[in-house]
């Protein structure tokens, strides 16, 4: 039985209105602060409504940078961005699936210490194993390339983790029906497993092409060319003025810039994403 208490309706409400105000604020000042003239910062106050420069700040920054901070057009950056993320997550799903295949689905000498090994590499993100992993691609000749800033991220132990537990709740009686068919290992993988695992691809890209849009460390440490600058490392270095005062207007018409991509994608997936969270159903 459902009670209808209007008062506890009403305190979901506000507490649901007052979470997305609280998070929404900041989008709103950065917002805000990107169609604003420098001098509207001057006084140290943040103005609330937007301002006449909009146009002017976007269509410079899309166009043409700044020079002064060594960043390029924020549309080169974001393609940077986009190919980086597009590869570390297009990538990390093909090689995670097909090791969870393997792990599942074929019977090897030492197959549990093999997925053990991959899952013991989540205690090693990249930050700890920076210095060895810049040398390799050093020594590879893959600094400044988009090869460069994708590979050292595609493997993933948390995908091949999900991918293995989602075949282990795929029915062996399904198997053993391709099988009578005369369907092969890759076939059955090609016709059954990837069309049952849609929605989990479809959930974990989403989760990997954010992480690999918000890559800061990495991309910094790799990239001297302003040619593959990346977005996120670009607003770090319109914000470190060397000879001056930041351009806040121009640093916060690029991170507006910089949602976009990652917003469209959870938007454009989101019924997807969320079925590949909750659904459990094969």
């Amino acid at each position: 039985m459902i009670e209808n208490r209007p008062g506890l309706d009403f305190l979901a409400h506000l507490v649901l209105i007052l979470g997305v105000a609280i998070v929404a604020l900041p989008v709103w000042i950065a917002f805000v602060a990107s169609t604003h003239p420098p001098s509207a910062f001057v006084s140290g106050t943040i103005p609330m409504l937007p301002g006449p420069d909009l146009i002017t700040n976007y269509s410079r920054m899309l166009g043409s940078g700044v020079s002064s901070s060594g960043t390029p057009p924020v549309s080169t950056m974001m393609m940077n961005s986009l190919i980086m993320a597009l590869m570390i997550a297009i990538g990390k799903i093909a090689i995670s699936m097909t090791s969870a295949f393997a792990i599942v689905y074929f019977r090897f000498p030492f197959r549990n210490l093999a997925f053990w090994c991959i899952f013991i590499t989540m205690m090693l993100p990249v930050e700890v194993r920076i210095v060895p992993t810049f040398k390799v691609v050093a020594d590879l000749g893959m600094l400044n390339s988009y090869w460069g800033l994708s590979v050292p991220l595609i493997a993933s132990a948390t995908a091949t983790f999900l991918f293995r537990q989602v075949f282990l709740t795929i029915p062996d009686e399904l198997t053993e029906a391709a099988r009578i068919d005369g369907a092969g290992p890759m076939k059955f993988f090609r016709d059954i497993l990837l069309p049952l695992s849609r929605t989990n691809m479809a959930a974990l890209f989403v989760i990997l092409f954010i992480y690999g849009w918000n890559q800061y460390l990495w991309p910094l440490l790799v990239t001297t060319s302003s040619d593959y600058y990346t977005i996120v490392a670009g607003i770090k270095r319109l914000a470190d003025a060397v000879d001056g005062v930041p351009q806040w207007h121009l640093v916060m018409a690029t991170a507006m810039l910089a949602m976009l991509p990652p917003v469209a994608v959870v938007i454009g997936m989101q019924r997807l994403f969320v079925k590949g969270l909750v659904d459990t159903e094969k």
